[in-house]
């Protein structure tokens, strides 16, 4: 299986909305790569459709929408959900793609890595985002642990600014992803890894942050992070169709290679919408996810154009839409997918 990073381009885009004081949230997703016609579907648990009219949209702009897209020149969309009220107002897709097909996220799948860490706390397998990474690895069982790893916490690991010598855009250094991705077992090598900078003070991307993350949440919990995601997360949110890249050694890419499809990818925004709750089960920690909405470093400077802060692998930006200032965040992968989520409304 290839790394993330050479596979074909696609793009993504979740927009989420909801009123906090009545619970109001607007979930919108695309995932566009080929054009296609929009079909009912039967009904997903605890998300019931709704029609555009009934669920307060303007029948002329969904109309509006749905053509700009049947006309867009690369005809590269995948679909379009609209979830609205915790019901589906839209469900569109395009060309031969249909509701169980499975998508390439890329690197978008770190923002679900950073969900898990939240459901590994909420289990009691990690106290706190300022534990240091090499408590969490026995030295008898990683001989190759770096000491330097005791400088390092799990906020700097979320927050891209770990200090580690690595970088995606740098593949002379030591834990750019070129160097360990092909192995049957890269845990070990990622703890050997020393420190370029002190934690804490660069922001610089690299897959080594979030794979720490899942290694982390693999060691405490016994589990692959994929048959972790499966068991506390995907289950219980019937995210059936999936497909997460797990090598020889039962170590899955956390920073990537996660497959789903364009609803389930929807289903996952609407559980950070609803502060780690679905159903009546609480499956993320709601401590950790108001944390998760609120963190923003501006370490990231301009390391990317589009965002003006960065945290818990998510990026942030602030913009004006119309007259109304909005800050939202956004989980971002190679061949521009991106996943929006605001946290008020708009329009």
């Amino acid at each position: 299986m290839l790394p993330c990073y050479f596979r074909p381009k696609l793009k993504t885009i979740i927009l989420n909305s909801f009123r906090s004081m009545k619970q109001k949230f607007l979930t919108l997703f695309l995932l566009f790569l080929s054009y296609s016609t929009y079909a009912q579907m039967k009904a997903i648990p605890y998300i019931p459709a709704v029609s555009p009219e009934d669920a307060g949209f303007n029948k002329d702009s969904i109309i509006a929408l749905t053509d700009t897209i049947s006309k867009f020149k690369q005809r590269d969309y995948r679909g379009l959900v609209v979830i609205k009220d915790n019901k589906i107002v839209l469900e569109n897709y395009y060309n031969t793609f249909w509701r169980n097909h499975i998508h390439d996220i890329r690197s978008a799948g770190k923002s679900i890595t950073a969900l898990l860490l939240g459901v590994a706390i909420k289990d009691g397998l990690v106290e706190n985002l300022e534990q240091d990474v090499y408590s969490f690895f026995p030295k008898k069982k990683y001989p190759s642990i770096h000491e330097d790893y005791k400088k390092v916490k799990l906020i700097h690991l979320l927050n891209m600014v770990s200090g580690l010598d690595a970088d995606s855009d740098n593949p002379k250094t030591m834990g750019n992803e070129g160097k360990w991705t092909a192995k049957d077992e890269w845990v070990n090598y990622l703890l050997s890894v020393p420190l370029s900078s002190e934690p804490g003070e660069k922001w610089v991307y690299a897959d080594i942050n979030a794979v720490l993350i899942g290694a982390i949440i693999e060691e405490k919990s016994g589990m692959s992070l994929r048959d972790y995601a499966k068991q506390k997360v995907f289950d219980p949110l019937e995210i059936k169709e999936f497909y997460w890249y797990t090598n020889a050694a039962n170590q899955t890419g956390a920073a990537g290679n996660l497959y789903i499809s364009t609803l389930d990818f929807a289903k996952l925004g609407l559980l950070l919408a609803n502060k780690g709750k679905w159903g009546n089960k609480q499956l993320v920690d709601s401590e950790y996810i108001i944390r998760l909405l609120s963190e923003h470093s501006t370490a990231i400077g301009d390391n990317n154009r589009f965002a003006d802060g960065y945290g818990m692998l998510w990026y942030r930006t602030k913009r004006k839409f119309g007259s109304k200032e909005v800050s939202y965040l956004w989980a971002s992968g190679n061949g521009e997918i991106i996943w929006w989520w605001f946290p008020k409304k708009i329009w």
